[in-house]
């Protein structure tokens, strides 16, 4: 199928070709192993689709010397000798800045790679292109035959998707990076009300999308965003310069502009923009398409002053000297341009129509230099030299067989370059960093780029600024805008005031005053049955922990502040855990009070440690708390997305797995609860606990099975008042279903409070529990083997008399307060 494709994609392409046929323009160089190289030598096309090349405003002398330093980059390595008898030769072709016109110049890559052609080596990998756009579409082609392409200037992020476009590498980072350097040196200057002009592309749409995200976190707001068509020939092309050139005149008060553009869409603003007052003295922040281009600004008709502050991010830079040795030394080196049609046309003067000497074409490239293409291209190379090192002088190969996709390790390879080690990272990219450069005349007629004033570093995330100039600079008042039209946002948060969050208040403070009645109720009748039975110290410590989750809501509402946002979760997470631990310990001693079965009884006697299960559930969310606020605690935010005209103040989870962590560890422990209670629903009206628990805890798992969805999907000041509703509802359906039950019968029903009362409901319960037993046995056993007499008899006891013996230890658990040494009487039998 994938051979099907390749066919009809190669026979499309090839009929393109016949249908604008022209001369290829190329530059070529034998060797075992070829590099190819697409740079847009010149930056438009006519209408039938090919170059201008004959016009020399097409033509792009800092493109041209880029694909000269990939040449010297190339005979570098040859003449170093660092691949012993292995050569590598070039094949280089014009991208033209158009998509079509290099889909179409990069086919002769692949039909090299045509299995069924010897004769050439094929080309291993390519270098290029410029453009993120261009970019996009040839690394697709060229992975038909997994050809990588290492680009030296293509920085859109699109590109680290390695899903899309696996055989992608770039020796620059990505535009996320570069964004990030913008709103450094905004901040820096509190430069915080600007205006974005960018090209309709690959590049400059994710350069804006990624300034959006990043600027909204420092309360800076963009004035206007621009978009101009990608390529010159667009027929928008005049009518988007001018819309943007009105925005720039008439917003008088932006005065900082933000360009990611290329370098003739900025030649056509400035050209515009300065005819008008209003568009003059400006500070532009100039991307890296444009930061170190000369033509950009019309010097014959137009000085820096007019245009005001121009600071220019560029990548990092390298050594130019061998380079600018090698311009100088091509009048020597006639070889070189007789086999390069792109440097035979500009030296011979036949782009340019003038007879201008050698020499001033050569001091023309070595003005056209940009030091980081040096950089960037250089290690493009020497990528591409260490894994055919790696592939063919480490280990033994056949170069007449290699194929492009063993070259595929250099994702991994480790190179030098001026005694430094590169790797590319897990999204093959290679992130140096940024230079700072700020635009000042060398003369007055000469324009200087490369006046470094700071740096950026990836790795820290950090701007540096190194020269004291910048400091002049004026700065502009900080003020809070929408960043959908920059209209002052209300601040809104859950507030003191607020209807709601009175009346939530207000149940949270009921709740905290009838737990503290219900336990000045139970130390009052301490003594009694219905205390005892509820395990009077675990009742008490259980109060103590729904007091702390009623106090919890408290912090849920007002200005949030990065300690209440963690007080919050953290403290209704352990106070609520420690609720339904308690609840879990009586559970437990309820089944393991009627639990007849003495091996059962035995082993669940054992277990029941109360003091110790309290602490291990505890021990769980505490973990989970722990984690939670030392990786990444709950943090105070500034909501700006949601709403147009608000300013929402919340609390962020931060760690939403955390949160849901927590949440489920309670729910873990509520569930077993759920179980252990639901098994003793049928136990005796006294100790009817059980069916209470079952029901609280079944009314906690349902409200927050509710609340997760409702609580991801709302947004707005009243999030926090939901949760705060969900956690009143659990306490108080502790504080009804466990105690006011009990208090109920403490105030009102004293007569049955007492232990005969108890005595006897276990002893029915008892009774009716051996006369179900007794249908399960032969109908030649006497009843009177139910009679309490029997209990005194001497001879081996009926399976339902053994039962019945353990009447006397039923209650017992009941009764007995592990910190109390005094215990009721155990129920005797009638006889005695």
């Amino acid at each position: 199928m994938e051979q099907f494709f390749k066919f009809w994609f190669f026979l499309a392409i090839f009929s393109l070709q016949v249908f604008c046929s022209e001369a290829l323009q190329e530059a070529k160089s034998p060797g075992d192993i070829i590099i190819g190289g697409l740079f847009p030598i010149h930056e438009s096309v006519d209408d039938n689709g090919l170059c201008n090349r004959y016009f020399f405003i097409s033509l792009n002398v800092a493109r041209l010397a880029q694909s000269l330093m990939m040449v010297h980059a190339i005979e570098e390595i040859n003449q170093s000798g660092e691949l012993g008898n292995i050569t590598l030769g070039y094949h280089i072709v014009d991208s033209c800045g158009d998509i079509t016109t290099a889909l179409r110049n990069t086919l002769p890559f692949m039909k090299i790679n045509d299995r069924e052609q010897h004769f050439t080596p094929p080309v291993m990998a390519v270098i290029g292109d410029y453009y993120s756009e261009i970019s996009v579409a040839v690394t697709r082609q060229l992975n038909l035959e997994k050809i990588p392409e290492i680009s030296y200037g293509s920085t859109s992020g699109l590109l680290s998707d390695k899903t899309r476009f696996p055989s992608f590498l770039r020796t620059v980072p990505e535009d996320d990076h570069q964004a990030k350097a913008v709103i450094e040196i905004l901040k820096d200057h509190n430069w915080n009300w600007v205006g974005i002009v960018a090209t309709d592309g690959e590049y400059g749409r994710y350069a804006v999308e990624r300034l959006r995200h990043h600027a909204e976190r420092h309360d800076i707001c963009f004035a206007y965003i621009k978009f101009l068509p990608e390529f010159l020939v667009d027929n928008n092309l005049k009518d988007s310069i001018n819309e943007a050139v009105k925005s720039i005149t008439e917003n008088t008060n932006v005065s900082v502009i933000v360009s990611f553009t290329k370098p003739n869409h900025m030649m056509y603003i400035f050209d515009n923009v300065l005819k008008h007052h209003g568009g003059r003295n400006k500070v532009w922040i100039a991307s890296d398409t444009w930061s170190q281009s000369v033509n950009c600004l019309d010097t014959t008709r137009w000085n820096l002053k007019d245009v005001g502050t121009i600071f220019g991010i560029t990548l990092k830079s390298g050594n130019t000297s061998r380079f600018e040795q090698f311009l100088r030394n091509l009048d020597n080196r006639p070889d070189l341009y007789e086999n390069n049609s792109f440097l035979s046309d500009f030296l011979n003067g036949t782009v340019s129509g003038s007879n201008t000497s050698l020499d001033t074409k050569i001091t023309q490239l070595i003005n056209m230099i940009y030091p980081y293409a040096v950089f960037s291209i250089e290690l493009a190379v020497k990528a591409i030299a260490e894994t055919v090192k790696d592939l063919c002088i480490n280990q033994e190969c056949d170069i007449a067989t290699l194929q492009p996709e063993k070259v595929h390790v250099l994702k991994t390879a480790k190179f030098y370059l001026d005694g430094k080690k590169y790797s590319f990272d897990k999204n093959c990219n290679l992130n140096s960093g940024y230079d700072i450069v700020l635009w000042r005349y060398n003369s007055p007629n000469t324009l200087d780029m490369n006046y470094e004033v700071g740096h950026y570093h990836i790795e820290q995330g950090s701007m540096t600024f190194i020269r004291s100039e910048i400091s002049n600079l004026y700065h502009q008042t900080k003020t809070t805008f929408s960043f959908q039209n920059c209209i002052k946002k209300r601040i809104d948060y859950l507030e003191w005031d607020d209807v709601y969050h009175i009346v939530l208040l207000a149940f949270a403070a009921l709740g905290v005053l009838l737990t503290l009645v219900v336990a000045v109720i139970f130390l009052a009748r301490w003594n009694t049955p219905v205390v005892r039975s509820s395990v009077g110290p675990i009742a008490i410590l259980l109060l103590l922990s729904l007091l702390s989750t009623f106090g919890s809501v408290v912090f849920f509402g007002g200005q949030p502040k990065d300690w209440q946002c963690q007080t919050r979760q953290v403290l209704f997470g352990l106070s609520f855990t420690l609720s339904v631990s308690c609840i879990l310990v009586r559970s437990f001693r309820i089944i393991m009070a009627f639990e007849f079965d003495p091996v059962t009884q035995g082993i669940l006697e054992k277990l029941y440690k109360p003091y110790l299960i309290i602490p291990l559930c505890m021990a769980g969310q505490v973990l989970i708390c722990t984690v939670w606020l030392a990786y990444r605690p709950p943090v105070f935010q500034q909501d700006s997305k949601s709403f147009v005209k608000l300013l929402l103040l919340k609390c962020h989870e931060n760690l939403l797995p955390a949160f849901g962590a927590m949440l489920a560890y309670i729910g873990f422990l509520a569930i077993i609860c759920f179980i252990l209670a639901f098994k003793g629903r049928k136990l005796p009206e006294c100790y009817n606990e059980s069916k209470f628990i079952t029901f609280s805890m079944l009314i906690y798992i349902i409200t927050w099975i509710i609340f997760g969805p409702v609580y991801v999907n709302v947004t707005g000041k009243y999030n926090s008042a939901i949760e705060m509703a969900v956690i009143l509802i659990s306490a108080y359906s502790v504080l009804f279903c466990l105690f006011f039950t009990k208090c109920y019968i403490i105030l009102f029903k004293a007569e049955e409070n007492t232990v005969n009362v108890f005595r006897n409901t276990v002893r029915n319960f008892s009774m009716g529990r051996d006369r179900d037993l007794d249908k399960n046995y032969p109908s030649g056993i006497q009843n009177s083997a139910l009679s309490m007499e029997s209990l005194s008899s001497p001879e081996p006891l009926h399976p339902v008399a053994k039962r019945r013996e353990s009447i006397n230890s039923v209650a017992k658990p009941f009764f007995q307060s592990p910190v109390l040494d005094k215990q009721p009487p155990l129920l005797q039998d009638e006889a005695q």
